[in-house]
């Protein structure tokens, strides 16, 4: 698979329909998002099982700013609809494979339960 070109129109859909979807938010003019790119490319034709989309965060302001996008380029990762990852800055090829790796083996289940415990934990002792 390629990468597709998502907008504020489409972001939710591909997000929330999609098993494994891995965002990154970049421009033109960015230098490590030019960089990245090709990388992020790479890994599309290689994973056809995830969806690689892309927000050009100069025509997508508003999405960027609804996202908290404050540096570039953002990779978020999202599992059955949940955000399971995200970083700001280039990765190079070996760690977007070992991301990749860790978010299609991850218990999202699991994760979602133990985040619960612990914020459930942090609440007992603040109160």
């Amino acid at each position: 698979m390629t990468t597709v070109t998502v907008g504020a129109a489409d972001f939710e859909r591909t997000v929330m329909e999609n098993d494994l979807v891995l965002v990154d938010f970049w421009a033109s003019w960015c230098g490590p998002c030019r960089q990245f790119a090709p990388v992020f490319d790479k890994a599309s034709e290689q994973h056809g099982d995830v969806v690689f989309a892309k927000v050009d965060t100069e025509a997508e302001a508003q999405l960027a700013q609804a996202a908290q996008i404050t540096s570039i380029p953002t990779l978020m990762a999202f599992k059955k609809g949940q955000l399971v990852y995200r970083e700001a800055g280039a990765l190079p090829a070996t760690a977007l494979e070992q991301l990749i790796t860790a978010v299609k083996d991850l218990d999202l289940e699991a994760a979602l339960a133990e985040q619960e415990a612990e914020q459930a934990a942090q609440q007992d002792q603040q109160g």
